[in-house]
């Protein structure tokens, strides 16, 4: 007994060598809590040091033993040692089990935990002092294990306390030694300021209280039944009773109330000691842990736990700023609503904490707004108020959610009320019931504003309504019926019938949705081919019905032209009866081709005629037929009207009806060979008279530069499919030549549309007809086809005026204008990609990518993928000529600056951009030797290079500066080499000059400052006060350098559409168009990605020389302060700033771009963190 003393007396000394790890450290220290005494062995006080000591000094084990750092360190630094006949004594028990075999019974997970709790109770009943130290050393052992074991381990351990639990509930759990004793011992580790006893104490003390638990549970249930035997044996007559049965029964009662206080006393010193204190400990997994168990009480105990005094626990911790802690917050309350018979009681619960609840189905978690959803169903079931209308409205926008998980939870949501008002409808039969299903899904689709695609709607009810959504024949019916649906219903039910076929028959949710590349099985497979079947035998027979009746609807007409492209098409063949149908569709094709002139229709028809033309159809040449009889009428019609054309005769009703005949020849162009029509030379005559006339009609000459584009494309893939004659090849190679003139002439028109549609069909055929395409045919030599220098010219002009240019969009002022802008981007981005690919597949040289690179700071937020990209593919092509090439481009914008007002400002941009330059050469300096070497020599020959006539002496020379950012990716040697080459090049009288020199510090800056001193004589400057040479990270106008708790209060850029509840700390927020410059870290890598200067760089103002020159004031605004302010949100759930100083183990509120999750939805607003701090004093 004295060695026990000794160990647990001594085991609580390592407190005080601990480092501070939690919030509650001050509070602690000042009021020590008291345990309440016990008879026998006295609840262990000090219990620590020694057992630790015993552990690590034991060397009987067969295995090593794991060793907590903390404990090594604290224990080699004191004098104090333990004997070593206590823990001999304590390790073997007697001849009992050790604690060195159960740590590694426990590790390795599989012995049976039923045998080892046996063996030490039987080594615990021969001697309760020495059992119990086999224990403590086994809790002490199992401290600070880490590492790919943990979770096993964890698992184990506790299903190790749960069977000491089971094996002692009728006896030893009621000896008044045992357990209270080490609950003592459990409660005063969980006070320990060591990260590893907190931990491990706090689990074990959690899982024994729930073992604790459910004995309290069978010894109430003993003593309601021994209470019922009493009462019914109390009510017999005297003479019919059993003799002592009443005593019996009476002793019985009174021990198993004496046994229910014992439970419950430790139970309460637990709770009080362990868990009020533990679950807002800093360490989020010892919250959880909390927190799962009290679930578990609340559900297993109800009578003792479920009240409001233990569901505060629960519905604070809601607030924690640790999503693992928060789910399991979430889960435990499921577990609650999921039973009916606690619903009553968790009525005020309810109250009080449904509007964080509905606030948490913004979380920015995905994992947590899940299950919030999934809990707040459980809640509209399950509760007699339910939510209301407008509560519900904070869940119906999530299924347009981005994360697939949350909008199936949604989704389940909605799905539960709309089949909830369908039953209130008293609906009967099942396909009444399904045609209110899509009344009601239809109202709610048009009603919704959150978003304009249904495909994301169906994905989210998809897996609680399949049923439902795929029984075409109720939808077919409601679109055929007469006086069925309104104009708009019919186009909603339309886009969701569209989008249930697209989901049935390609078995993927739409784009955005897929987690990867997700495989199907073999079960899935075959579903989704048996779905595609009955689409295609549904529609068949039906789709030239629904077409018939909608042709003249532009809209609705394009959705049901995608319908047979998720067919099974060969069944078109399987029965003469459907041929008909067949001829059917393509009569119907033919008529809308014929009916339409807008760009959504044409374009569905030709994508459904490509593939009825697909030669892996045998009903392909009836396709075929039908549609050339279509061009052939076409062709008709244009032919009328080209002479009076030609003439210029022609009125406007003839200029429409060509125009409108040369646009579906056109769209069928691009999915059909009309070569046999013979129509370039007229359409190339028709461009050539309109450009001379100067009588530009949109309509017509964009649809003859497709006509006259699409035949060359054709003519192309024909002449690799065969082998064509030398003349054949001769006149084809002319044709190219004189479109391409054509071409280069619209480049220069004021119509925006034809001077487009020019550039971006200039791009595709000088691609097409280049030396790359005809290496693989060497017969076809003959047809390459290079641009002339004039039509270089030109296109670099077209992407000075019309790319890099913000002109058309300070023009834009009408009602859809953010619309626009997208779309107008979008074109401006393929025609750069389109001008790049003739960069990188030479045909132009890599020196025309000049225009490009000069523009990759100013306009990185629009381009910078593109402008990336090309440089890296240029580097693979010439990495010498590449990196010439990015010297020229920021010579350029020098001689452009110098030509211009000469400013500091222009001088800096120029030198952000050449740092985002510098990084695009990577991080292995040998590779990039040569090119970097090759682009200082330029730069220093540009910068001493001859004066013109009229130009001053030396006028370059600031050009330097420029160059010194390409400078900390030199190796030594090549420093060196240029430090002479500078010394030659330079004249002696500029040496002095502050240019020169800092470049030339920048080319020392890994040399020895003694080097310097030498060459520099008296005038000296410190290698310290140099410049570094490495890129520097640039702030962005608006944005803070450090963020300040008090500078976010006022911050609220982010509104919520939706009426949203306080305290919404771990909500999702919008995405901003802005990103915040972060703060770079101490150790950050001087050449680390160019990626980091996006979030940090201006907008820059270079002005190239273009044809039409820009204003200072259409340059991008600045970074707005409220933009950057909005990434941040407000709360944290327990304030301690020194704390938060020492550990900063837990995160703050703060959400950056690695914590957004990849859904966005209106935000909820910012509330002060002082309404948490009352909820815990």
């Amino acid at each position: 007994m004295a060695s026990g003393d000794s160990l647990l007396d001594s085991l609580e000394e390592l407190d005080d060598f601990s480092d501070s790890d939690s919030d509650y450290e001050a509070t602690t220290k000042a009021t020590k809590r008291r345990k309440q005494p016990v008879t026998g062995l006295q609840p262990p006080k000090r219990p620590r040091r020694k057992a630790a000591l015993r552990v690590s000094s034991t060397s009987s084990s067969p295995s090593p033993t794991p060793q907590n750092p903390s404990l090594q360190q604290h224990s080699q630094g004191t004098s104090r040692q333990a004997s070593p006949r206590p823990v001999t004594r304590a390790n073997e028990g007697i001849g009992g089990i050790s604690a060195e075999d159960i740590y590694d019974a426990v590790r390795s997970g599989k012995s049976a935990m039923v045998t080892v709790v046996d063996e030490w109770l039987d080594s615990y009943k021969r001697s309760r002092e020495v059992g119990l130290l086999v224990l403590i050393n086994f809790i002490v052992q199992s401290c600070g294990c880490k590492g790919p074991q943990l979770r096993r381990f964890k698992a184990s351990l506790c299903e190790f306390i749960r069977v000491l639990v089971s094996s002692c509930r009728n006896s030893l759990i009621f000896d008044e030694y045992l357990f209270p004793s080490l609950l003592a011992l459990l409660t005063g580790m969980s006070d320990s300021q060591v990260r590893a006893f907190r931990h491990t104490s706090t689990l074990l003390a959690m899982k024994l209280m729930t073992g604790l638990v459910e004995v309290a549970v069978i010894v109430s249930v003993q003593l309601q039944t021994t209470q019922r035997q009493y009462d019914t044996e109390n009510s017999k007559r005297e003479q019919d009773r059993a003799s002592g049965r009443l005593e019996e029964l009476q002793a019985t009662i009174s021990e198993l109330r004496e046994n229910r206080e014992e439970v419950s006393s430790m139970m309460n010193a637990t709770f009080r000691g362990v868990f009020v204190h533990r679950y807002r400990d800093r360490l989020p997994e010892i919250r959880t842990a909390c927190i799962e168990e009290l679930g578990m009480w609340l559900k297993t105990d109800p009578e003792d736990f479920l009240n409001d005094g233990c569901l505060k626990y629960l519905g604070w911790t809601l607030h924690d700023k640790q999503s693992p802690v928060r789910l399991q917050c979430v889960r435990a309350l499921q577990g609650l609503y999921q039973e009916k018979e606690f619903i009553g009681r968790l009525e005020l619960f309810t109250s009080r904490f449904k509007e964080r609840m509905l606030s948490m189905a913004l979380d920015k978690d995905p994992e947590v707004a899940v299950e919030v959803v999934n809990l707040l169903l459980l809640i509209q079931q399950r509760t007699e108020e339910g939510l209301k209308e407008e509560e519900c409205g904070h869940i119906y926008p999530l299924v347009y959610a981005l994360n697939r998980g949350l909008a199936s939870a949604a989704g389940a949501f909605l799905f539960n009320k709309l089949k909830s008002v369908i039953a209130s409808d008293n609906q009967e039969n099942d396909k009444s019931e399904n045609a209110a299903f899509f009344q009601i899904l239809i109202a709610f689709y048009i009603q919704s504003e959150f978003h304009e695609h249904g495909a994301y709607l169906l994905d989210s009810l998809w897996d609680v309504a399949r049923p439902e959504l795929r029984d075409w024949e109720t939808m077919t019916t409601l679109l055929l019926q007469e006086a069925g649906l309104m104009y708009e219903e019919e186009g909603a039910l339309i886009e969701l019938m569209m989008c249930a076929i697209r989901q049935a028959a390609q078995a993927t949710p739409p784009v955005g949705r897929t987690q990867g590349k997700k495989i199907l099985g073999m079960k899935d497979k075959k579903v989704q081919e048996q779905d595609r079947r009955r689409v295609t035998t549904h529609f068949i027979p039906l789709l030239p019905q629904l077409l018939a009746k909608y042709s003249a609807d532009a809209g609705k007409v394009s959705l049901l032209l995608k319908a047979p492209l998720y067919f099974n098409l060969e069944v078109y063949n399987s029965a003469p009866r459907l041929e008909k149908y067949l001829d059917l569709l393509l009569s119907q094709i033919c008529g809308i081709v014929e009916k339409h002139t807008e760009a959504t229709v044409l374009e569905a028809c030709a994508q459904l005629v490509s593939t009825l033309c697909s030669e892996s159809y045998t009903f392909s040449s009836r396709a075929h037929l039908a549609f050339s009889q279509l061009l052939d009428s076409l062709t008709e019609c244009f032919s009328t009207y080209l002479s009076d054309l030609l003439q210029g005769t022609a009125d406007d009703d003839d200029v429409y009806s060509a125009a409108t005949a040369l646009k579906r020849i056109a769209a069928l162009s691009s999915a059909k060979d009309p070569t046999g029509w013979k129509l370039f030379d007229s359409c190339l005559e028709l461009l050539k008279s309109r450009m001379e006339s100067r009588e530009l009609d949109k309509e017509l000459m964009v649809s003859a530069l497709k006509c006259a584009a699409f035949y060359l494309m054709w003519a192309k893939v024909n002449a690799v499919n065969s082998t064509p004659a030398e003349g054949e090849l001769n006149r084809l190679k002319k044709e190219m030549r004189s479109f391409c003139r054509v071409c280069q002439t619209c480049l220069s028109l004021n119509q925006a549309e034809i001077r487009d549609q020019a550039f971006e069909l200039l791009c595709d055929l000088l691609l097409l007809y280049s030396r790359s395409s005809a290496r693989s045919e060497p017969a076809l030599q003959a047809l390459v086809h290079l641009p002339s220098d004039s039509l270089r010219s030109e296109m670099a002009a077209f992407l000075l005026d019309y790319v890099f240019s913000d002109t058309e969009d300070a023009e834009l002022n009408v009602e859809n204008e953010e619309e626009m802008k997208i779309r107008l981007l979008q074109r401006k981005r393929n025609q750069l990609s389109g001008y790049c690919k003739l960069v990188i597949y030479g045909v132009l040289e890599l020196s025309a990518a000049t225009d490009v690179f000069k523009h990759y700071s100013k306009y990185f937020k629009d381009f910078g993928d593109i402008i990336k990209e090309t440089v890296s593919k240029s580097k693979l092509i010439s990495p010498i000529q590449s990196a010439k090439t990015v010297c020229l481009s920021l010579q350029q914008l020098f001689s452009e600056m110098l030509t211009e007002d000469h400013s500091r400002q222009d001088l800096g941009e120029i030198r952000d951009l050449a740092k985002r330059l510098a990084m695009s050469f990577g991080i292995d300096l040998h590779r990039v030797r040569k090119p970097l070497v090759a682009l200082h020599m330029d730069g220093v020959r540009f910068a001493f290079r001859e004066p013109r006539e009229g130009e001053e002496q030396h006028m370059n020379v600031t050009f330097l500066e420029i160059l010194s950012e390409f400078s900390f990716k030199l190796l030594q040697p090549d420093r060196t080499k240029l430090a002479a080459f500078v010394k030659s090049e330079c004249p002696s009288a500029a040496l002095s000059w502050p240019s020169v020199r800092m470049y030339q510090r920048s080319l020392e800056g890994r040399s020895s400052s003694k080097a310097r001193k030498q060459e520099e004589g008296g005038d000296v400057v410190s290698t310290h006060s140099s410049p570094v040479a490495k890129r520097k990270r640039t702030t962005a106008q608006g944005s803070v350098a450090s963020t300040i708790r008090g500078s976010w209060l006022d911050s609220s850029s982010i509104h919520s559409v939706l009426h949203t509840p306080a305290l919404t700390s771990t909500a999702q927020r919008q995405s901003t168009k802005v990103l915040a410059s972060k703060k770079p870290s101490a150790t950050q890598s001087d050449i680390s990605s160019e990626d980091e200067f996006s979030l940090g760089s201006q907008i820059r103002k270079v002005r190239p020389v273009k044809r039409h020159q820009l204003s200072s004031s259409q340059t991008g605004p600045p970074l707005d302060q409220q933009d950057l302010n909005s990434h941040l949100t407000l709360l944290s759930l327990i304030e301690d700033e020194d704390a938060e100083r020492e550990e900063p183990e837990i995160e703050d509120y703060e959400s950056d771009s690695e914590h957004e999750s990849t859904y966005t939805l209106p935000s909820t607003r910012h509330t002060s963190a002082s309404i948490l701090d009352e909820l815990f004093e």
